[in-house]
């Protein structure tokens, strides 16, 4: 209803506030509410009229954002990076632009596991993972 539209508003002119402070004109939607048709087409015109496009992971992936968390700490672990649960933290209110993210400064060596399911393969490019695809009218 009007609540969503809003709210969606909102998140489409930060979205584009971003996008114009980053000189990008593409977007990946993601998390639980990347699903909604509604949020999609209106980041998809507000990309359009900028000369850019919009892309969402499929629906298996747009949940969530605990799955994107966790595979965080993976790429984070599997980069030698641990944390001591005693020395753990949180903020409020994160800058996520503010994150130290060693994996993408060099490749390292594959974790090794024994359970297919769970094997990921971490590369510097970043194209483990969910392929975004793009996300036609």
């Amino acid at each position: 209803g009007h609540i969503q539209e809003t709210l969606f508003a909102m998140l489409v002119e930060i979205t584009e506030r971003a996008m114009a402070h980053c000189d990008s004109k593409d977007v990946l939607i993601v998390g639980g509410v990347g699903c909604n048709e509604r949020l999609q087409e209106m980041m998809r015109i507000m990309c359009s009229e900028r000369g850019g496009r919009l892309f969402a992971t499929d629906d298996r992936y747009c949940i969530d954002n605990g799955a994107m968390i966790a595979y965080t700490g993976l790429l984070a672990y599997a980069h030698g990076v641990t944390t001591p649960l005693e020395d753990s933290t949180f903020t409020q209110r994160f800058r996520t632009d503010e994150v130290h993210a060693i994996w993408r400064e060099k490749e390292v060596p594959v974790l090794n596991n024994t359970d297919s399911d769970a094997a990921v393969e971490v590369s510097i490019d970043g194209t483990s993972g969910p392929t975004p695809i793009a996300v036609d009218s």
